[in-house]
């Protein structure tokens, strides 16, 4: 291939929303467009025949991600209009070689997907004898979400094959030039721009990536600096929405609308108004974590107030969670301090030290482990289990982005049931 192949992948449900957005990429530089594989188990074959009618000089590519019956899907997406048929790199052999007699039958191209492939390299090789036309080294989205680098498993097969090489799987503005330098020839783009809230903006931003190669060298920040950055962006209702509606706390009230906390869990048990441990924890804590302080469901005594609250600002305390009473709170609101809590009174507790920092908790509900991940706004305090905390801040990240595209689509005068479809959707 003389020019690299920037792909962008149609990963929608609707037809209408892919010919539009995909009309939207082509105006940023799109060289090739592909109706994927959720548009076609959506859409069926319509989808692929949609897109030819609608942009008939761009090559469509058909991810029908073919198991089995290589033959048959071949042709519905030849006659669909599709110039290139994406079959499962891990299909059996006689599907692959099925799969290409019939792509030389009906004058079209196959592309092997080497996505949940156990050892890639090696079949990357028997696909290309078996006769497939381009190799695509995918990371698919769950993968991606524990972190899983695309570009790792695209070196790893550049230098098995001669065929061209597609680098899929959370492409980026970042890392469409590393593929390109690495030796893909196709870089396969879906979130990064269909997502968008400014498709060709975003596929020219790609697109100029692409034509300036330059080493990956992997990311610009700590894993942990990028959990953070992510759930500073996003929402708690993101969030939530990732973790499908788990973690959220109930009855946490914010003290001081307008503020946010995000960070690691300290955690105090406490009881009845007894402020020691909690008091003490502000020592114990780093700069950016989060105290999160079970006082036993008690709300007629306060464990919290002005005077530990101008301590944790001293600390850096990024926020403070408590399921109990505050009290101070024209005191607190002055400071504009990140703080939630069931309830308010003017009582104080007394520095007894009962209870213990750092154990497993209960607060609003749900169980918070020391090092756990908070997010608290205004809508609300969710808790992120540290062992799920990179996977869940991106998928919240991916939330986060396909609202922006919503958006986008509901201020060019689409209503929000138009854009979902909900009539479509809805169980009958």
């Amino acid at each position: 291939m003389n020019r690299s192949v920037l792909q962008v992948a149609l990963d929608l449900v609707e037809i209408d929303r892919a010919i539009a957005i995909a009309g939207e990429a082509v105006l940023g530089g799109a060289d090739w467009l592909e109706a994927g594989t959720p548009l076609i188990k959506s859409e069926g074959m319509r989808a692929v025949s949609a897109l030819k009618a609608a942009f008939p000089d761009k090559t469509i590519i058909a991810d029908m991600k073919t198991a089995d019956t290589g033959a048959i899907e071949v042709e519905m997406a030849a006659k669909s209009g599709a110039d290139i048929v994406c079959v499962l790199g891990a299909s059996d052999d006689s599907v692959i070689a099925e799969s290409v007699r019939a792509a030389r039958k009906y004058g079209v191209k196959v592309m092997a997907d080497l996505i949940s492939v156990s050892n890639p390299s090696i079949r990357a090789g028997e696909l290309e004898r078996l006769g497939v036309d381009y190799i695509c080294a995918h990371t698919g989205i769950d993968q991606q979400m524990t972190g899983t680098d695309s570009l790792d498993l695209l070196m790893k097969v550049i230098k098995e094959v001669n065929i061209p090489v597609a680098a899929a799987g959370g492409i980026s503005e970042k890392t469409a030039s590393g593929a390109i330098a690495a030796g893909a020839s196709i870089v396969i783009v879906g979130g990064a721009i269909i997502r968008s809230s400014d498709v060709s903006g975003s596929t020219r931003r790609i697109r100029e990536a692409m034509n300036k190669p330059a080493p990956y060298t992997g990311p610009d920040i700590s894993r942990e600096d990028e959990i953070r950055e992510i759930l500073c962006t996003v929402s708690s209702c993101n969030v939530s929405d990732a973790m499908h509606r788990k973690g959220a706390m109930a009855d946490m009230i914010p003290l001081c609308p307008g503020t946010k906390a995000v960070g690691k869990a300290v955690t105090v048990q406490t009881f009845a108004g007894d402020w020691a441990k909690p008091v003490e924890a502000i020592d114990i804590a780093s700069s950016g974590d989060v105290i999160v302080i079970n006082n036993d469901k008690g709300t007629d005594i306060a464990p919290w107030g002005e005077l530990a609250t101008i301590s944790c600002i001293n600390r850096g305390v990024a926020g403070v969670i408590i399921d109990g009473a505050v009290r101070d709170v024209d005191d607190i609101r002055k400071m504009h301090y990140p703080l939630w809590s069931r309830a308010t009174v003017p009582n104080a507790g007394e520095p007894k030290g009962f209870g213990e920092i750092g154990s497993e908790i209960r607060c609003g509900g749900q169980i918070v482990a020391s090092g756990d991940w908070i997010i608290a706004d205004e809508s609300g305090v969710v808790v992120i289990p540290k062992t799920r905390a990179y996977e869940i801040a991106r998928r919240a990240m991916e939330v986060y982005k396909t609202e922006l595209r919503i958006r986008e689509e509901l201020r060019q005068g689409k209503t929000l049931s138009q854009v979902m479809n909900l009539l479509r959707w809805e169980k009958k």
